[in-house]
């Protein structure tokens, strides 16, 4: 099952893409109902995988099936999110069919129809068959189940059984890329020298004294770089910066703020919702069917807003209360009193002291360590400081906090029981064990089964329709006067009230814009074939009560890298370079001990220590953790001084002074399973890059989605 996952992680094929529905609807997308985008683009294809086109309509069926598939298993259509993740899984499954059977079939993997028969109703049951063929009363598999669903499949409609296929075929082809993957693992080998090489970086260990100028002890502005400077640079390191498709964004946006009309109006219909629950019958109904954002009728305290707990206490039954206000969004309660339920909540923090392994002494050492924590806090030290400090999970830079929970089985069993066997909060007395190890606990909401009878009625307040047309009609007359770039700049120095924002390197699949959420339309529109840089949108998008008009200031493309493309990088490459000869110009002049030399340097020349730094671990002070510097460092014999050299980041003249070396061993074992699980763990990343690469995949979905 954790190969599964790592392969699913790693590939980004998400465990849903094998989920089985046995109904299947076809359902409508606006990409089929006129969209001019579409329809007049110059190709209906959507990519292409190791030659072979991927068709729109094709691509688009397939999202279809899967956007039903998962509509069918929640119960609810797919926000944007999740259609852009449907999207990626059906991306995903042509480049396994295409790309990835390719490389199976050249090696002779398959399943066998009796492997499968294993798989789903044998002895080796997949986790996918497990999880949609579970017992609801006992919650677990049962195969049962798995048999009379097959006994029935054939009295089943078509649709339900080209289901099932389809589940069985993403069954195999989940198997066969496992066994691909793991043979792939096998010829991830560790020679003897390269182990010692590990450990002999890790654990080698370099005393050295040395004269440092950095780069930035030179002002930029001391520097000048020419162009032929940078395109040089450029050319003689191609490799170092990749070419990527991507536009350079500014806007504007008109934001649709309630005037003073609608804010009237607003708490005219609040006041009104007010007096109808108050009379109404079944108040919770009638809060639900009323609200813009539905909340449960029935509310533990730790789920009710924290202004309404701090009120909660003079509520009577029947009363209404309110409004509450968060953000935009304004609350009034009808209180029913209150509800004892089943289950208890409480609020806590814990410290976990972990064992080192699961030997007896390991787990007195922790215990020892937990309780000597535990005094700690007792003589008066803070639990959230310590738990930062030696809390060994992720709650620990939380100060502890595991925040609210119920008695439902959520927690480890010893956990639970020691908690809710608790009476009251505060710090409890000794330490709580269990299979994670040693808790230190403090309640800091003690345990209720208490539910509030809460009817809300939640309204947020907008804009109205006649706010909406007025601030449109404003921003579409600026998009008229104002439809290139240049026209928008003078725009901008004329009314000061305008706020331009910009938004560099928009990649093809993006789908935010700084703080802009949902942008696909705007991103779509700057890659558009017949939008240039210069373009403004002409077109004003709406988003989340704002109007936006944008216009395109400038392009990269993967396949024609420039010196544009990556200017700031390149020219302080390029100064660092310059700086560096200058410098190394300067020190190499200079004779004597490194004292005198930094003295006759002058301004900037830096003298520094350092001691028992490795070569996996080194830190060099100011110069930071410099890779050219710490290998001349090793590479020197003691008592030794380097020449000028340049490093990452400034000038070096180095002496080593000494270290200890790494004692040969006779066994490196351990050094050979770090380096063999590091490689294992990077196959899966590896054999999908790889595999990618060599398909030529070109990806041309931000042109229809």
């Amino acid at each position: 099952m954790a190969l599964i996952t790592k392969i699913r992680e790693k590939s980004g094929i998400a465990a849903a893409a094998i989920a089985i529905s046995l109904v299947l609807f076809l359902i409508g997308s606006d990409i089929f109902q006129g969209k001019s985008s579409l329809f007049g683009s110059s190709s209906q294809e959507v990519g292409q995988i190791a030659g072979q086109s991927i068709m729109v309509q094709d691509f688009q069926k397939k999202v279809e099936e899967a956007t039903a598939n998962y509509t069918a298993q929640t119960g609810k259509g797919p926000s944007e999110q999740e259609a852009t993740m449907i999207r990626d899984q059906v991306w995903n499954q042509y480049v396994l069919d295409i790309a990835y059977k390719k490389e199976f079939d050249a090696l002779g993997i398959q399943v066998s129809e009796e492997e499968l028969i294993d798989m789903v109703q044998g002895n080796n049951i997949h986790p996918s068959v497990r999880q949609q063929f579970t017992n609801p009363q006992t919650g677990q598999f049962d195969k049962t189940f798995v048999v009379q669903f097959l006994k029935n499949l054939k009295t089943m409609p078509a649709q339900q059984q080209q289901a099932w296929a389809n589940f069985e075929k993403s069954l195999a082809q989940d198997r066969v890329r496992s066994k691909y993957e793991n043979l792939m693992r096998l010829t991830n080998y560790v020679t003897q020298s390269e182990a010692k090489k590990e450990y002999q970086t890790q654990n080698a260990k370099y005393n050295a004294r040395f004269v440092f100028v950095p780069f930035f002890s030179l002002p930029d502005t001391a520097i000048k770089v020419e162009e032929s400077q940078l395109q040089a640079y450029l050319e003689k390191h191609k490799g170092q910066y990749k070419g990527v498709n991507s536009r350079s964004i500014q806007y504007v946006t008109f934001p649709v703020i309630p005037n003073k009309q609608d804010t009237a109006d607003f708490y005219s219909q609040i006041k009104k919702l007010a007096k109808d629950l108050a009379v109404a019958p079944n108040d919770s109904a009638f809060a639900m069917l009323n609200s813009d954002v539905r909340t449960p009728y029935l509310l533990p305290y730790s789920e009710i807003p924290q202004d309404v707990k701090a009120q909660l206490n003079t509520f009577q039954v029947g009363g209404i209360y309110g409004p509450f206000k968060n953000g935009l969004t304004y609350s009034i309660y009808k209180y029913g009193g209150v509800k004892k339920d089943s289950l208890f909540t409480v609020r806590a923090s814990h410290i976990l002291i972990a064992p080192a392994n699961k030997s007896d002494s390991a787990k007195a050492q922790a215990k020892t360590r937990a309780e000597g924590i535990l005094a700690q806090i007792k003589g008066g030290a803070s639990f959230e400081t310590l738990a930062q400090m030696n809390g060994m999970d992720g709650t620990a830079q939380n100060g502890g906090d595991l925040g609210y929970f119920k008695n439902n089985g959520s927690m480890a069993k010893g956990f639970e029981k020691a908690i809710f066997g608790f009476a009251g909060s505060g710090l409890m007395p000794g330490v709580v064990e269990t299979e994670f190890g040693f808790h230190i606990v403090k309640i800091t909401d003690p345990k209720s089964n208490t539910a509030y009878k809460l009817a809300a009625i939640n309204k947020s307040i907008a804009p109205s329709q006649a706010t909406m047309d007025r601030v449109y009609t404003q921003a579409d007359a600026f998009a008229t006067a104002n439809g290139s770039l240049s026209a928008f700049e003078v725009a901008l120095k004329k009314d000061k009230s305008l706020i331009m924002m910009r938004a560099d390197r928009l990649t093809e699949n993006a789908s935010a814009i700084n703080n802009l959420a949902n942008a696909r339309e705007i991103v779509r529109w700057a890659f558009d074939d017949n939008t240039a840089v210069g373009d403004g949108s002409k077109k004003v998008f709406e988003q989340d009560n704002q109007y936006i008009i944008a216009y395109v200031t400038g392009k990269t493309d993967k396949d024609q890298v420039k010196v544009e493309d990556f200017r700031t990088e390149l020219t302080a490459a390029v100064r660092n370079e310059i700086k560096g000869e200058k410098i190394s110009q300067k020190l190499s002049g200079i004779k004597g001990s490194l004292e005198q030399i930094a003295q006759k340097y002058g301004a900037g020349a830096l003298i520094e220590n350092v001691s028992d730094i490795t070569l996996s671990t080194g830190m060099l002070n100011t110069a930071g953790p410099d890779l050219v510097a710490l290998g001349r460092i090793s590479g020197l014999k003691d008592g030794k001084r380097s020449p000028v050299f340049v490093g990452d980041n400034g000038v070096f003249i180095v002496e080593k002074t000494g270290g200890i070396p790494a004692a040969d061993l006779a066994d490196y074992s351990t050094y050979k399973n770090q380096l063999q699980m590091m490689g294992v763990q990077r196959t899966s990343f590896y054999i999908n890059e790889a595999i990618k690469d060599a398909a030529k995949i070109v990806d041309k979905r931000y042109k229809f989605y």
